[in-house]
């Protein structure tokens, strides 16, 4: 009996010792996926250390293989965890437990993304088609829930990076798939010396790498030669202001003291006013629009300025056009609502349990009308604030004619900037080789137009110096596309600015190069082509 007993006791001190470096090396993965997740977050704004995007996919991809095939949904779960908590955290102020929900519903995508690909036995397929899954997962983003959620991607944390051109070639999704199967590409070639030795895997890399030059030679449009002078005001304030907290009028009066330090001398033609200034029930007959029209008639400048006004259903979010004249011109509503913030889904469900729904008391009635307003000669494309992120939207503009793409954006209703530094970067992998007006915050003006002086979150006043925004439209590539300005692999379409950088009084060049965070801001591009 006692040598049963002693023969057993080294067995059993294996298995425990086993068991427990099993759960060390779990508990070291596990730490592992969050951690690499956590580096495509940190390529994203504010630090926009765009490299590590890459170096976490890779890593993610060699922990899903180590781990394999013991766990197969935590890997991919454990990844995007360590992404999207940090990068969406400002959803935390619209909603504290949809934002839980939402990341836990992202994560869960990229954990079915992981499962899913472990159905494949053979390995260096299964690492390819674990980078195509999650690919797909983002696809699911992109659209669903409520519309879509496609904020802290891939493609944005690219942007900065020189990658951020291929969004021109292949749009956002088709940019998130590139950082994907290149560093499917790369794990696959470390691990098995047979890939690395392979003409396929060789031409594979070739091809992806080739992609990142071609997207800069995407043709573009002609520059017409002609030229907007253009205004950009922002009234300033404190954030973490809720509508319901403030009063209407006090936005109003920041934004007409900031548009009073313009004078005609300026020669301004347009004044671009941020989402949502003005807070009315009906804005045509207003008090509101007499001063705005005042206002016009003193620069002799046309006005687009952001209104929201009561309908029985709700509120609409609007850029409205002010003539000289007096006359209320084109408008554009808002079609992409910002979920939690414009509007509550599950009003009712969410309210019998308690949820503070009241932070929301009315829903926006989203638009149905092409994302563009025709300000004399020309037209502007029309993107408001959260629709930056949907490349549709801006396609829609440019498309029906925009000559000017605008983003007017709120962000008073955040704490920090993380949000409106995302917008930056989506805006600014739109660019072409030329410049983009902004205000809101300090940044670095893009590309070989020059500079400018922005202002930085919640300062009241204009950029200083103003610029000429030089306009042009699509031309002999986008005629070659059948007319349209988007590229033959449906990438996004382009509208920026080129401005002239010159002071108001024509003396030498604006400014220097900068770049920063931004937050309640309209900010303007003018186009230099239509170009994807």
């Amino acid at each position: 009996m006692t040598l049963c007993v002693r023969a057993s006791t080294p067995d059993t001190a294996d298995e425990s010792t086993g068991a427990s470096t099993s759960r060390r090396t779990a508990i070291a993965l596990a730490a592992a996926a969050v951690g690499a997740g956590s580096l495509v977050a940190l390529a994203l704004a504010p630090l926009r250390w765009w490299p590590l995007a890459l170096v976490g996919v890779v890593i993610s991809q060699a922990i899903a293989e180590r781990w394999f095939p013991r766990a197969r949904f935590l890997p991919g779960f454990l990844f995007a965890l360590g992404w999207f908590a940090p990068a969406t955290g400002w959803m935390w102020f619209l909603t504290g437990p949809g934002w839980i929900v939402a990341v836990l519903f992202f994560a869960s995508l990229h954990g079915a993304a992981t499962a899913v690909a472990s159905l494949v036995p053979a390995r260096n397929a299964r690492i390819v088609v674990r980078a195509c899954a999650h690919a797909l997962a983002e696809v699911v983003r992109f659209s669903f829930p409520f519309g879509g959620v496609p904020i802290a991607s891939l493609a944005i944390a690219a942007s900065p990076s020189p990658a951020g051109h291929l969004v021109r070639l292949v749009g956002p999704l088709g940019t998130s798939a590139w950082v994907l199967l290149t560093g499917a590409v790369i794990v696959a070639a470390v691990i098995d010396s047979r890939v690395r030795r392979s003409f396929g895997s060789r031409v594979a890399l070739v091809v992806l790498v080739l992609l990142v030059p071609l997207a800069r030679v995407v043709p573009g449009a002609r520059d017409t030669g002609d030229s907007l002078r253009i205004a950009l005001v922002q009234g300033g304030g404190p954030q973490a202001v809720l509508a319901i907290d403030s009063n209407p009028r006090d936005v109003v009066d920041r934004h007409l003291a900031a548009t009073d330090t313009l004078s005609p001398g300026d020669d301004i033609d347009v004044v671009v006013w941020p989402e949502n200034v003005i807070d009315v029930r009906t804005f045509a007959g207003s008090d509101v629009a007499d001063e705005i029209v005042a206002q016009a008639k003193r620069l002799d400048a046309t006005f687009l300025v952001g209104v929201t006004e009561s309908v029985p259903n709700g509120f609409t979010n609007a850029q409205v056009v002010v003539t000289p004249d007096g006359t209320i011109g084109d408008r554009y509503d808002k079609v992409r609502r910002v979920p939690y913030g414009e509007y509550v889904p599950l009003r009712g469900l969410l309210s019998a349990v308690g949820a503070p729904v009241g932070r929301v008391p009315r829903d926006a009635v989203a638009g149905d009308g092409t994302a563009a307003v025709r300000i004399g000669e020309h037209v502007f494309a029309v993107v408001i604030s959260w629709e930056t992120f949907f490349a549709g939207r801006a396609n829609e503009g440019v498309e029906a004619g925009g000559s000017v793409l605008v983003n007017p954006t709120n962000g008073s209703s955040y704490t920090g900037t993380l949000l409106q530094e995302q917008q930056v970067d989506v805006g600014e992998r739109r660019h072409l080789p030329a410049a983009e007006a902004a205000v809101g915050d300090e940044r670095r003006v893009a590309g070989d137009g020059g500079g400018l002086w922005a202002r930085q979150v919640g300062e009241h006043g204009l950029p200083d110096p103003a610029h000429d925004c030089v306009a042009e439209v699509g031309g002999e590539e986008a005629e070659r596309h059948g007319g349209h300005p988007r590229g033959p692999l449906g990438g996004e379409a382009v509208a920026e600015v080129g401005h002239r950088g010159r002071r108001p009084d024509g003396g030498g060049p604006a400014g220097r190069h900068r770049r920063g965070p931004w937050g309640r801001h309209a900010w303007i591009r003018g186009i230099v082509g239509a170009r994807s």
